[in-house]
Protein backbone atom coordinates (compact mmCIF):
# COMPACT_ATOMS: atom_id res chain seq x y z
CA UNK A 1 0.00 0.00 0.00
CA UNK A 2 1.66 3.20 -1.18
CA UNK A 3 0.97 6.90 -1.37
CA UNK A 4 3.65 9.05 -2.95
CA UNK A 5 4.75 12.34 -4.44
CA UNK A 6 7.86 13.11 -6.47
CA UNK A 7 9.22 16.46 -5.35
CA UNK A 8 12.79 17.07 -4.21
CA UNK A 9 12.71 19.81 -1.56
CA UNK A 10 15.00 19.70 1.47
CA UNK A 11 12.15 18.38 3.62
CA UNK A 12 11.56 15.50 1.23
CA UNK A 13 15.13 14.26 1.67
CA UNK A 14 14.24 12.81 5.09
CA UNK A 15 12.97 9.24 5.51
CA UNK A 16 12.34 6.76 8.31
CA UNK A 17 11.78 3.00 8.27
CA UNK A 18 9.52 1.66 11.03
CA UNK A 19 9.16 -2.06 11.82
CA UNK A 20 6.13 -3.51 13.54
CA UNK A 21 8.19 -4.26 16.67
CA UNK A 22 8.90 -0.52 17.00
CA UNK A 23 12.45 -0.59 15.60
CA UNK A 24 13.24 2.61 13.68
CA UNK A 25 15.93 3.47 11.11
CA UNK A 26 16.46 7.04 9.94
CA UNK A 27 17.88 7.72 6.49
CA UNK A 28 17.32 9.60 3.24
CA UNK A 29 14.46 9.43 0.79
CA UNK A 30 15.15 7.35 -2.30
CA UNK A 31 12.81 7.23 -5.26
CA UNK A 32 9.30 8.61 -4.75
CA UNK A 33 8.40 10.22 -1.44
CA UNK A 34 5.39 9.52 0.76
CA UNK A 35 4.35 6.43 2.72
CA UNK A 36 4.47 2.77 1.81
CA UNK A 37 3.60 -0.31 3.89
CA UNK A 38 4.44 -3.98 3.37
CA UNK A 39 6.36 -7.00 4.59
CA UNK A 40 10.07 -6.20 4.98
CA UNK A 41 12.25 -8.92 3.45
CA UNK A 42 15.89 -9.09 2.40
CA UNK A 43 17.38 -10.21 -0.93
CA UNK A 44 21.02 -11.33 -1.01
CA UNK A 45 21.91 -10.89 -4.68
CA UNK A 46 24.94 -8.74 -5.39
CA UNK A 47 23.59 -8.09 -8.89
CA UNK A 48 20.26 -8.35 -10.67
CA UNK A 49 18.40 -5.62 -8.80
CA UNK A 50 16.41 -4.75 -11.93
CA UNK A 51 15.09 -8.30 -12.25
CA UNK A 52 14.25 -8.30 -8.54
CA UNK A 53 12.36 -5.02 -8.71
CA UNK A 54 10.30 -6.08 -11.74
CA UNK A 55 9.54 -9.59 -10.41
CA UNK A 56 5.78 -9.68 -9.62
CA UNK A 57 6.50 -12.15 -6.79
CA UNK A 58 7.68 -9.20 -4.71
CA UNK A 59 4.28 -7.48 -4.73
CA UNK A 60 3.34 -6.41 -1.21
CA UNK A 61 6.93 -6.55 0.04
CA UNK A 62 9.43 -3.88 0.98
CA UNK A 63 12.71 -5.27 -0.34
CA UNK A 64 16.00 -4.73 1.47
CA UNK A 65 19.14 -5.24 -0.62
CA UNK A 66 21.96 -6.73 1.45
CA UNK A 67 24.54 -5.67 -1.16
CA UNK A 68 25.61 -2.13 -0.19
CA UNK A 69 25.98 -0.52 -3.64
CA UNK A 70 22.84 -0.51 -5.76
CA UNK A 71 22.01 1.30 -8.98
CA UNK A 72 25.44 1.34 -10.66
CA UNK A 73 24.18 -0.11 -13.95
CA UNK A 74 20.95 1.88 -14.12
CA UNK A 75 17.82 0.46 -15.72
CA UNK A 76 16.95 -0.68 -19.24
CA UNK A 77 13.83 -2.07 -20.91
CA UNK A 78 15.54 -5.28 -22.07
CA UNK A 79 16.12 -6.72 -18.58
CA UNK A 80 12.65 -6.01 -17.17
CA UNK A 81 10.80 -9.14 -16.04
CA UNK A 82 7.39 -7.45 -16.30
CA UNK A 83 5.81 -4.16 -17.30
CA UNK A 84 6.62 -2.29 -14.08
CA UNK A 85 8.36 -2.31 -10.70
CA UNK A 86 6.30 -4.41 -8.27
CA UNK A 87 8.01 -4.04 -4.89
CA UNK A 88 6.00 -2.15 -2.27
CA UNK A 89 9.11 -0.27 -1.17
CA UNK A 90 12.89 -0.34 -1.51
CA UNK A 91 15.74 -0.19 1.01
CA UNK A 92 19.38 0.32 0.02
CA UNK A 93 22.48 1.48 1.82
CA UNK A 94 24.49 3.39 -0.81
CA UNK A 95 22.65 4.18 -4.06
CA UNK A 96 24.87 4.97 -7.03
CA UNK A 97 25.50 8.68 -7.56
CA UNK A 98 25.78 8.18 -11.30
CA UNK A 99 24.97 5.42 -13.78
CA UNK A 100 27.92 3.70 -15.45
CA UNK A 101 26.81 1.15 -18.03
CA UNK A 102 26.41 1.37 -21.80
CA UNK A 103 23.04 -0.41 -21.69
CA UNK A 104 21.44 1.98 -19.20
CA UNK A 105 18.45 3.99 -20.39
CA UNK A 106 17.62 5.69 -17.09
CA UNK A 107 18.79 5.75 -13.48
CA UNK A 108 17.29 3.47 -10.85
CA UNK A 109 16.17 6.55 -8.89
CA UNK A 110 14.26 7.85 -11.92
CA UNK A 111 12.62 4.46 -12.45
CA UNK A 112 11.50 4.31 -8.82
CA UNK A 113 10.02 7.80 -9.09
CA UNK A 114 8.29 6.94 -12.37
CA UNK A 115 6.53 3.92 -10.85
CA UNK A 116 5.81 5.66 -7.54
CA UNK A 117 8.01 3.38 -5.42
CA UNK A 118 8.86 4.89 -2.02
CA UNK A 119 12.34 4.00 -0.82
CA UNK A 120 14.93 4.79 1.81
CA UNK A 121 18.73 4.89 1.63
CA UNK A 122 21.61 5.58 3.97
CA UNK A 123 20.61 3.17 6.76
CA UNK A 124 22.58 0.30 8.30
CA UNK A 125 21.24 -2.48 6.08
CA UNK A 126 23.46 -5.05 7.78
CA UNK A 127 21.87 -4.33 11.16
CA UNK A 128 18.40 -4.46 9.61
CA UNK A 129 19.16 -7.79 7.92
CA UNK A 130 20.40 -9.26 11.20
CA UNK A 131 17.22 -8.06 12.89
CA UNK A 132 15.05 -9.84 10.32
CA UNK A 133 17.18 -12.99 10.48
CA UNK A 134 16.75 -13.17 14.24
CA UNK A 135 13.13 -12.03 14.54
CA UNK A 136 11.75 -13.05 11.14
CA UNK A 137 10.17 -11.05 8.33
CA UNK A 138 7.79 -8.44 9.68
CA UNK A 139 5.56 -5.65 8.54
CA UNK A 140 7.15 -2.27 8.07
CA UNK A 141 6.62 1.16 6.65
CA UNK A 142 8.78 3.76 4.92
CA UNK A 143 7.77 7.34 5.65
CA UNK A 144 9.58 10.01 3.63
CA UNK A 145 9.20 13.67 2.81
CA UNK A 146 6.52 15.31 4.93
CA UNK A 147 5.41 11.89 6.20
CA UNK A 148 8.81 11.40 7.86
CA UNK A 149 7.75 14.08 10.37
CA UNK A 150 4.59 12.23 11.40
CA UNK A 151 4.32 11.34 15.08
CA UNK A 152 6.24 8.12 15.81
CA UNK A 153 3.19 6.51 17.39
CA UNK A 154 1.10 7.35 14.33
CA UNK A 155 3.71 5.79 12.04
CA UNK A 156 3.81 2.61 14.14
CA UNK A 157 0.01 2.43 14.25
CA UNK A 158 -0.11 2.55 10.44
CA UNK A 159 2.41 -0.29 10.23
CA UNK A 160 0.62 -2.56 12.69
CA UNK A 161 -2.73 -1.89 11.01
CA UNK A 162 -1.40 -3.16 7.66
CA UNK A 163 -2.36 -6.72 6.61
CA UNK A 164 0.07 -9.57 7.25
CA UNK A 165 1.30 -11.66 4.32
CA UNK A 166 -0.24 -14.83 5.75
CA UNK A 167 -3.71 -15.24 4.32
CA UNK A 168 -3.21 -12.82 1.41
CA UNK A 169 -4.13 -13.75 -2.16
CA UNK A 170 -2.20 -11.32 -4.38
CA UNK A 171 -2.31 -13.13 -7.73
CA UNK A 172 -5.11 -10.97 -9.10
CA UNK A 173 -2.97 -7.85 -8.56
CA UNK A 174 -0.11 -9.09 -10.76
CA UNK A 175 -1.72 -11.39 -13.34
CA UNK A 176 -2.71 -10.52 -16.88
CA UNK A 177 -6.41 -9.76 -17.27
CA UNK A 178 -6.64 -11.00 -20.86
CA UNK A 179 -4.93 -14.01 -22.48
CA UNK A 180 -1.87 -13.44 -24.64
CA UNK A 181 0.26 -15.74 -26.76
CA UNK A 182 4.02 -16.02 -27.35
CA UNK A 183 4.68 -18.02 -30.52
CA UNK A 184 6.98 -21.01 -30.47
CA UNK A 185 10.57 -20.61 -31.62
CA UNK A 186 12.12 -23.41 -33.65
CA UNK A 187 10.37 -26.76 -34.06
CA UNK A 188 6.85 -26.48 -32.65
CA UNK A 189 5.68 -28.96 -30.00
CA UNK A 190 2.18 -27.65 -29.26
CA UNK A 191 0.20 -25.25 -27.11
CA UNK A 192 1.25 -24.70 -23.50
CA UNK A 193 -1.21 -23.24 -20.99
CA UNK A 194 0.54 -20.92 -18.51
CA UNK A 195 -1.42 -19.79 -15.47
CA UNK A 196 -0.03 -16.33 -14.75
CA UNK A 197 0.25 -15.97 -10.99
CA UNK A 198 2.99 -13.37 -11.39
CA UNK A 199 5.06 -14.87 -14.18
CA UNK A 200 8.43 -13.48 -15.24
CA UNK A 201 9.13 -12.77 -18.88
CA UNK A 202 12.25 -14.94 -18.85
CA UNK A 203 10.18 -18.01 -17.97
CA UNK A 204 7.87 -17.37 -20.92
CA UNK A 205 10.84 -16.84 -23.24
CA UNK A 206 12.46 -20.10 -22.13
CA UNK A 207 9.25 -22.03 -22.76
CA UNK A 208 8.70 -20.45 -26.19
CA UNK A 209 12.31 -21.18 -27.14
CA UNK A 210 11.69 -24.88 -26.49
CA UNK A 211 8.95 -25.01 -29.11
CA UNK A 212 5.79 -24.23 -27.17
CA UNK A 213 3.14 -21.76 -28.30
CA UNK A 214 2.84 -20.16 -24.87
CA UNK A 215 -0.74 -19.20 -23.97
CA UNK A 216 -0.58 -16.92 -20.92
CA UNK A 217 -3.89 -17.12 -19.03
CA UNK A 218 -5.24 -14.95 -16.17
CA UNK A 219 -5.02 -16.35 -12.66
CA UNK A 220 -8.82 -16.65 -12.70
CA UNK A 221 -8.79 -19.12 -15.62
CA UNK A 222 -10.97 -22.21 -15.21
CA UNK A 223 -10.10 -25.72 -16.31
CA UNK A 224 -12.41 -25.15 -19.27
CA UNK A 225 -10.31 -22.11 -20.22
CA UNK A 226 -7.19 -24.28 -20.07
CA UNK A 227 -8.80 -27.01 -22.17
CA UNK A 228 -9.88 -24.39 -24.73
CA UNK A 229 -6.27 -23.82 -25.83
CA UNK A 230 -5.85 -27.58 -26.48
CA UNK A 231 -2.68 -27.76 -24.38
CA UNK A 232 0.00 -30.41 -24.47
CA UNK A 233 1.00 -29.29 -20.98
CA UNK A 234 0.28 -26.83 -18.17
CA UNK A 235 2.67 -24.49 -16.35
CA UNK A 236 1.93 -22.67 -13.07
CA UNK A 237 4.22 -19.67 -12.52
CA UNK A 238 5.83 -17.93 -9.60
CA UNK A 239 3.82 -15.30 -7.76
CA UNK A 240 3.20 -13.47 -4.47
CA UNK A 241 0.96 -14.30 -1.52
CA UNK A 242 -0.02 -17.21 0.69
CA UNK A 243 -0.66 -20.50 -1.14
CA UNK A 244 -3.28 -21.39 1.47
CA UNK A 245 -5.35 -18.45 0.14
CA UNK A 246 -5.38 -19.75 -3.46
CA UNK A 247 -8.00 -22.47 -3.22
CA UNK A 248 -9.48 -21.76 -6.65
CA UNK A 249 -6.14 -22.23 -8.42
CA UNK A 250 -5.53 -25.46 -6.46
CA UNK A 251 -8.95 -26.78 -7.50
CA UNK A 252 -8.16 -26.08 -11.15
CA UNK A 253 -4.78 -27.76 -10.78
CA UNK A 254 -6.44 -30.88 -9.40
CA UNK A 255 -8.50 -31.03 -12.58
CA UNK A 256 -5.27 -30.72 -14.59
CA UNK A 257 -3.74 -33.60 -12.64
CA UNK A 258 -6.93 -35.69 -12.95
CA UNK A 259 -6.71 -35.24 -16.73
CA UNK A 260 -3.04 -36.37 -16.55
CA UNK A 261 -1.85 -33.36 -18.50
CA UNK A 262 1.92 -32.86 -18.09
CA UNK A 263 2.48 -30.26 -15.37
CA UNK A 264 5.43 -28.10 -14.37
CA UNK A 265 5.25 -25.56 -11.53
CA UNK A 266 7.87 -23.16 -10.21
CA UNK A 267 7.94 -21.25 -6.92
CA UNK A 268 4.27 -20.46 -6.15
CA UNK A 269 3.40 -23.19 -8.65
CA UNK A 270 5.37 -25.64 -6.49
CA UNK A 271 3.42 -24.66 -3.39
CA UNK A 272 0.09 -25.01 -5.19
CA UNK A 273 1.19 -28.40 -6.56
CA UNK A 274 1.92 -29.49 -3.01
CA UNK A 275 -1.53 -28.41 -1.86
CA UNK A 276 -3.17 -30.12 -4.85
CA UNK A 277 -1.41 -33.34 -3.84
CA UNK A 278 -2.87 -32.94 -0.33
CA UNK A 279 0.22 -31.56 1.42
CA UNK A 280 0.35 -28.55 3.73
CA UNK A 281 2.26 -25.29 3.36
CA UNK A 282 3.73 -22.98 6.00
CA UNK A 283 5.38 -19.58 6.28
CA UNK A 284 9.16 -19.48 6.59
CA UNK A 285 10.72 -17.31 9.27
CA UNK A 286 12.46 -14.98 6.81
CA UNK A 287 12.18 -16.83 3.50
CA UNK A 288 14.67 -17.43 0.70
CA UNK A 289 15.42 -14.44 -1.51
CA UNK A 290 18.53 -14.05 -3.61
CA UNK A 291 20.54 -15.76 -6.33
CA UNK A 292 22.90 -17.94 -4.29
CA UNK A 293 20.82 -20.69 -2.62
CA UNK A 294 22.42 -24.17 -2.70
CA UNK A 295 19.93 -26.89 -3.65
CA UNK A 296 20.52 -30.66 -3.89
CA UNK A 297 18.97 -32.49 -6.85
CA UNK A 298 18.43 -35.87 -5.18
CA UNK A 299 18.18 -37.74 -8.50
CA UNK A 300 21.67 -36.76 -9.63
CA UNK A 301 23.40 -35.82 -6.36
CA UNK A 302 24.33 -32.53 -7.99
CA UNK A 303 24.31 -29.31 -5.97
CA UNK A 304 22.88 -26.33 -7.88
CA UNK A 305 23.25 -22.67 -7.00
CA UNK A 306 19.81 -21.22 -7.63
CA UNK A 307 17.69 -18.06 -7.63
CA UNK A 308 14.93 -17.86 -5.02
CA UNK A 309 12.09 -15.63 -3.93
CA UNK A 310 9.63 -17.29 -1.57
CA UNK A 311 8.31 -16.86 1.95
CA UNK A 312 6.24 -20.06 2.09
CA UNK A 313 7.18 -23.72 1.67
CA UNK A 314 5.65 -27.20 1.30
CA UNK A 315 5.48 -29.69 4.17
CA UNK A 316 6.61 -33.14 3.01
CA UNK A 317 8.93 -35.96 4.17
CA UNK A 318 12.42 -35.37 2.79
CA UNK A 319 13.36 -39.03 2.44
CA UNK A 320 11.69 -41.86 0.60
CA UNK A 321 8.54 -42.12 -1.49
CA UNK A 322 5.14 -41.38 0.03
CA UNK A 323 1.56 -41.53 -1.19
CA UNK A 324 -0.35 -38.41 -2.14
CA UNK A 325 -3.11 -37.82 0.43
CA UNK A 326 -5.36 -36.73 -2.46
CA UNK A 327 -4.92 -39.94 -4.43
CA UNK A 328 -2.29 -39.02 -7.03
CA UNK A 329 -0.05 -41.96 -6.26
CA UNK A 330 3.63 -42.05 -5.35
CA UNK A 331 5.36 -38.73 -4.66
CA UNK A 332 8.87 -37.82 -3.58
CA UNK A 333 10.76 -34.68 -2.63
CA UNK A 334 13.15 -34.19 -5.54
CA UNK A 335 15.16 -31.16 -4.37
CA UNK A 336 16.22 -29.93 -0.92
CA UNK A 337 17.73 -26.63 0.22
CA UNK A 338 21.09 -27.36 1.84
CA UNK A 339 20.97 -24.30 4.09
CA UNK A 340 17.86 -25.26 6.06
CA UNK A 341 16.46 -28.52 4.60
CA UNK A 342 13.39 -26.83 3.10
CA UNK A 343 11.53 -28.76 0.38
CA UNK A 344 12.65 -27.35 -2.98
CA UNK A 345 10.96 -29.70 -5.43
CA UNK A 346 8.32 -32.42 -5.82
CA UNK A 347 8.09 -35.25 -8.36
CA UNK A 348 5.12 -37.49 -9.03
CA UNK A 349 5.72 -41.09 -10.13
CA UNK A 350 2.24 -42.01 -11.33
CA UNK A 351 1.23 -38.83 -13.14
CA UNK A 352 3.34 -36.61 -15.46
CA UNK A 353 3.99 -33.77 -13.02
CA UNK A 354 6.86 -32.12 -11.15
CA UNK A 355 7.74 -28.75 -9.63
CA UNK A 356 10.55 -26.79 -8.03
CA UNK A 357 10.49 -24.04 -5.45
CA UNK A 358 13.11 -21.84 -7.12
CA UNK A 359 13.48 -19.88 -10.38
CA UNK A 360 15.13 -21.90 -13.16
CA UNK A 361 14.86 -18.95 -15.58
CA UNK A 362 17.71 -17.42 -13.54
CA UNK A 363 16.85 -13.78 -14.14
CA UNK A 364 18.96 -12.73 -12.43
CA UNK A 365 21.13 -15.56 -11.20
CA UNK A 366 23.18 -18.64 -12.11
CA UNK A 367 22.07 -20.97 -14.92
CA UNK A 368 22.47 -24.25 -13.02
CA UNK A 369 18.72 -25.02 -13.16
CA UNK A 370 18.01 -24.25 -16.83
CA UNK A 371 17.81 -28.01 -17.50
CA UNK A 372 14.40 -28.09 -15.79
CA UNK A 373 12.74 -26.47 -18.79
CA UNK A 374 14.25 -29.18 -21.01
CA UNK A 375 13.10 -31.83 -18.53
CA UNK A 376 9.56 -30.51 -18.88
CA UNK A 377 9.79 -30.51 -22.67
CA UNK A 378 10.94 -34.14 -22.58
CA UNK A 379 8.05 -35.00 -20.25
CA UNK A 380 5.58 -33.45 -22.69
CA UNK A 381 7.14 -35.22 -25.69
CA UNK A 382 7.00 -38.56 -23.87
CA UNK A 383 3.35 -37.95 -23.02
CA UNK A 384 2.53 -37.07 -26.64
CA UNK A 385 4.31 -40.22 -27.86
CA UNK A 386 2.43 -42.33 -25.31
CA UNK A 387 -0.95 -40.94 -26.33
CA UNK A 388 -0.16 -41.48 -30.02
CA UNK A 389 0.73 -45.10 -29.32
CA UNK A 390 -2.57 -45.83 -27.57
Amino acid sequence: MTSSTTGASALEKSAVLVLEDGTRFTGRAYGATGTTLGEVVFATGMSGYQETLTDPSYAGQIVLQTAPHIGNTGMNREDDESSRIWVAGYIVRDPARRVSNWRAEESLDDALIRDGIVGISGIDTRALTRRIRSEGSMRGGIFSGADAALDADEQLNRVTAAPEMSGLNLSAEVSVTEPRVLPAQGERIGNLAVLDLGVKQSSLDNLANLGFDVHVLPQSASFADIQAVDPVGVFYSNGPGDPAASGEQVAVLRQVLDAKLPYFGICFGNQLFGRALGLGTYKLTFGHRGINQPVLDKATGRVEITAHNHGFAVEAPLEGIFQSPNGYGAIEVSHVDLNDQVVEGLRAHDIPAFSVQYHPEAAAGPHDAHYLFTRFRDLVLADIAGRDAE
